[in-house]
């Protein structure tokens, strides 16, 4: 399973980073805010004309995106009081000490993409005097990440099957609903909204793979 998943993450990373020189190189044209370019433009363009922008919707990815961070905040205690309780980081279950592993990862990769600017918004943002940094969507991955690896350690924590189920397709729905949103605000180009979700789908492979396959109950695991 650890195999499969490390596959799943190269194979995730490599579509990434094939769309990524489509959009730097193929179809580049200046079609955003303060003549700002993008790639496959063709591509975008028609999907942003037909889209449109809501910024309602906007505001409800953002309430999405607080809640992924509480339940970031929840897991990271969860974490602090095995620390304290098992005295030893050694002792953290492993599912926990691989999601900071991934937390960290999702972080450094918002600061890079931050950084590193491969395309702009489509849009001016209220309040902003200049286009915004927009490729790979990082609420895609905020949503994609946290809610995806938090469906992922459902069938850790909790006992009863049901709700192990219920949680993990609560989770899934939640990220699903976030990224459609996103999409649907126009506040992204359509190539953003599809970097975001590859790369969260190789960060969740890697994850996997680190955290152990499986994720089963254990009995180490029930004082979490």
């Amino acid at each position: 399973m650890k195999r499969k998943n490390l596959s799943l993450a190269a194979v995730f990373a490599a579509l990434f980073v094939i769309l990524l020189i489509l959009v730097r190189t193929v179809d580049v044209a200046a079609i955003g805010p303060a003549g700002t370019s993008v790639g496959l433009s063709g591509l975008n363009r028609a999907a942003h004309e037909g889209i449109g922008v809501d910024l309602r919707l906007y505001s409800a990815t953002q309430i999405l995106g607080y809640l992924a961070i509480a339940l970031a905040l929840a897991f990271a205690c969860v974490g602090l009081v095995q620390l304290i309780r098992r005295r030893g980081l050694r002792k953290v279950d492993r599912p926990i000490l691989a999601l900071g592993g991934l937390y960290a990862a999702l972080a450094v990769l918002y600061a890079f993409f931050e950084k590193v600017i491969v395309n702009f918004r489509p849009v001016l943002m209220p309040g902003a005097s200049e286009p915004e940094a927009s490729f790979p969507s990082s609420h895609t991955m905020l949503a994609c990440v946290i809610f995806g690896s938090a469906a992922l350690l459902a069938g850790r924590y909790l006992r009863r099957a049901p709700l192990k189920r219920a949680l993990a397709v609560l989770c899934w729905l939640l990220a699903a609903a976030t990224v459609l949103l996103r999409l649907a605000s126009g506040v992204h180009w359509l190539t953003d909204v599809v970097a975001g979700a590859l790369l969260s789908g190789a960060l969740l492979s890697l994850y996997a793979a680190a955290a152990g396959t499986g994720f089963k109950q254990s009995e180490e695991c029930t004082d979490a």
